[in-house]
C-alpha cells in the first residue's frame, strides 16, 4: 500500500460489514486501510494512523483465545472507537466486563441519548432517542475506569460510552450500516472533530500520487496489462499509460465468451480514443472447443483462466522477441480482492483478477505485478475513469465477469446455447437502456437454463430454451437485492427474446437477493 500521511486503521476482527467502516470514512474525505487482527500490530506500526477504528465480529470476547486489539493500539495517545465487537474487546482489555447470555439484539433497536459527547455533536442531543441497528448476544456489563455511558438500548446498559481525556470511544450499534441513519455522521463526528483531520483525500490527489507511483515502480521498464474489457482492468491500463506512456501494451484475449459486440467495442475505444498499444486476440475457438459439454461452474472457471494465461504468456513471448519484453504485469485488483486475499489465504493474491482469481501467476512469467487500484472500492475506481476522461456510459457499465457467459449457461457449453444466450442478453440490455433503467441497475444479465419446455407459437409446438433474467441493486457487490421491475416492463422484454431469439420459448425473472459474497449465478 501506499503511504499516505491521514490513515484511519481500521483493525478487522471478522464483521461482514467491516469494508462499510472502510467506505464511511473516505466518504468523509479521510484514507481508511483495513488489516485483520492476526496482522494488526505489523500493520499499526507500518500504518503509524492518526486513529484506530475497531470492528464487529461473529466472536465472542468471553471466549479462549477470541482476537484482541494491539495493546499498542491503546498507549498510542491516539483516538480510538470500538464498535459492537470493538466495544466489548476494549472493554475487556481495559478492565471492563463483558459476559455473555444476556438479552440479545439483532436488528433495529432505539438508542437513548444520556449526556453529551464529541461523537455526537451536532447529530444527537442529551435526551433524544435515535433508530440504530444492532447485532449483538454478548454484552458489556462493567465499562473501564475513565469512561462514562453516553447511550443505552433495551438490551445493551453501555451502548454507548466514551473517555473523552483519551479520546476512547464505543457503540454496540453499528454506525456504518444504512440501517443508523445517522450513523455516517458519527464516524464522520469521529474522524474530523476527534481524530481532527482534514478530509483532504481525493481522487485527483490519489490520481497524481498513483502516477508518481506508477513512474517508481516501474522506472524505465515496460508493461503489459491484461484487459478483460472491464472497468477495473481499464481503468488501470488508462491510469498507467498517463504514467509511462508507449511502454505499456494491454492484451485482450477474447475468448469468445463476451457480450455481443464487446470486444470490437473495447478495441476502438483503445485504440482510436487512447491511442494505447492493444493486442487483441482472437481465440474463441480455443476456449469454446475447450469448454464444449462442460458442466461443472468450477471447472469452467478454471479451464477458462489456465488457457488465457497460456495465451496471455504466448503473446508476451511475442512481444519479447519483438523487442519489447515487459517485466511488469498490470492488473486491475481492487481492494475488496486484497482484503479478502489477506483475510482468509494469509498472503497477497497473485492471480489475474480480469479472469475471476481463477489461475496463478506463473513463476515462469518472472514478472512483477502492477495493481494501481488496490486501494480502492469498485465505487472509487469509477470516480477515477471519471477523473481520467473516460466515458461516462463506459465507466457506468455493469460489472462482467472475467468467465463471462460461460457461467451464465450452466450446464454444458455448447456454441449454439453460447449464441442464443448472447442475443437474448443484447435484448435484455436494449430494454433496459430503452426504459432508463440501466444506472438504476447494479447488475443485470441473461442466464440460458440447462432445460427445455414445450411451449406452443403459432400453430406449432415447439421444444426451446427457457431464459431467466436478473437484475440487481447494490452499491459495492457485497450484498445485492433483486431490482423490483413492473409487469409492463418484463412483458416487454420477454416478448422481444422470444420472438426474437430462436432457441427460447419461455422467459422467467429471478427475485433471489443475495446476502454478502458473490451475486454471480454460479
Amino acid at each position: 500500500m501506499t503511504a499516505h500521511p491521514d490513515t484511519i486503521l481500521i483493525v478487522d476482527f471478522g464483521s461482514q460489514v467491516t469494508q462499510l467502516i472502510a467506505r464511511r470514512v473516505r466518504e468523509a474525505g479521510v484514507y481508511s486501510e483495513i488489516v485483520p487482527f492476526q496482522l494488526a500490530e505489523q500493520g499499526f506500526r507500518r500504518i503509524k494512523p492518526k486513529a484506530v477504528i475497531l470492528s464487529g465480529s461473529p466472536h465472542s470476547t468471553v471466549d479462549i483465545g477470541s482476537p484482541r486489539a494491539p495493546d499498542a493500539v491503546f498507549s498510542a495517545g491516539i483516538p480510538v472507537l470500538g464498535i459492537c465487537y470493538g466495544e466489548q474487546t476494549m472493554c475487556a482489555q481495559l478492565g471492563g466486563k463483558v459476559e455473555a447470555g444476556h438479552h440479545r439484539e439483532f436488528g433495529r433497536a432505539f438508542l437513548d441519548i444520556n449526556d453529551d459527547c464529541a461523537l455526537f455533536e451536532g447529530v444527537w442531543a442529551k435526551g433524544t432517542r435515535h433508530q440504530v441497528w444492532m447485532s449483538h448476544g454478548d454484552r458489556v456489563t462493567a465499562i473501564p475506569e475513565g469512561f462514562r455511558v453516553v447511550g443505552t438500548s433495551t438490551g445493551a446498559p453501555f451502548a454507548a460510552i466514551a473517555d473523552e481525556a483519551r479520546r476512547f470511544y464505543a457503540v454496540q450499534f453499528h454506525p456504518e450500516v444504512v440501517h443508523t441513519p445517522d450513523g455516517a455522521k458519527l464516524l464522520s463526528n469521529f474522524v474530523h472533530k476527534i481524530a481532527g483531520l482534514k478530509g483532504d483525500w481525493t481522487m485527483a490527489a490519489y490520481r497524481e500520487q498513483a502516477v508518481a507511483a506508477i513512474r517508481a515502480q516501474v522506472g524505465e521498464g515496460r508493461v503489459i496489462c491484461g484487459l478483460s474489457g472491464g472497468v477495473d482492468s481499464s481503468v488501470a491500463a488508462v491510469l498507467i499509460h498517463e504514467a509511462i506512456g508507449e511502454r505499456l501494451t494491454c492484451i485482450l484475449v477474447d475468448h469468445g465468451l463476451m457480450r455481443k459486440n464487446e470486444a470490437a467495442d473495447v478495441v476502438a475505444m483503445f485504440r482510436e480514443h487512447y491511442n494505447i498499444p492493444l493486442v487483441h486476440v482472437d481465440a474463441s475457438h480455443l476456449f469454446i472447443s475447450a469448454l464444449e459439454g462442460e458442466a461443472d461452474p468450477e471447472k469452467k472457471r478454471k479451464t477458462i483462466g489456465r488457457l488465457f494465461i497460456e495465451v496471455f504468456e504466448a503473446e508476451a513471448k511475442k512481444l519479447a522477441q519483438g523487442g519489447q519484453p515487459a517485466q511488469f504485469l498490470a492488473q486491475g485488483t481492487l481492494y475488496p480482492d486484497v482484503i479478502e486475499s489477506v483475510s482468509f489465504t494469509g498472503g497477497p493474491s497473485v492471480t489475474i483478477k480480469s479472469h475471476h482469481n481463477v489461475g496463478g501467476l506463473p513463476e515462469r512469467m518472472n514478472m512483477k505485478l502492477v495493481e494501481p487500484l488496490r486501494e480502492l472500492f469498485k465505487d472509487e475506481v469509477r470516480v477515477l475513469g471519471k477523473e481520467l476522461g473516460l466515458p461516462d456510459h463506459f465507466i457506468g457499465r455493469h460489472p462482467f465477469p472475467g468467465p463471462g457467459l460461460a457461467i451464465r449457461c450452466p450446464g454444458g457449453v455448447t456454441r449454439e446455447k453460447l449464441d442464443i444466450l448472447r442475443e437474448a442478453d443484447a435484448v435484455y440490455l436494449d430494454e433496459i437502456r430503452k426504459a432508463g433503467l440501466y444506472d438504476a441497475i447494479w447488475q443485470a444479465f441473461a442466464v440460458l437454463l440447462p432445460v427445455q419446455t414445450v411451449g406452443v407459437m403459432g400453430d406449432g409446438r415447439t421444444y426451446e430454451y427457457v431464459c431467466a433474467l436478473r437484475a440487481v441493486t447494490s452499491v459495492d457487490g457485497m450484498t445485492a437485492d433483486f431490482y423490483h421491475y413492473d409487469m409492463a416492463f418484463l412483458g416487454r422484454a420477454a416478448t422481444r427474446i422470444i420472438n426474437e431469439v430462436r432457441g427460447i420459448n419461455r422467459v422467467v425473472y429471478d427475485v433471489t437477493s443475495k446476502p454478502p459474497g458473490t451475486i454471480e449465478w454460479e
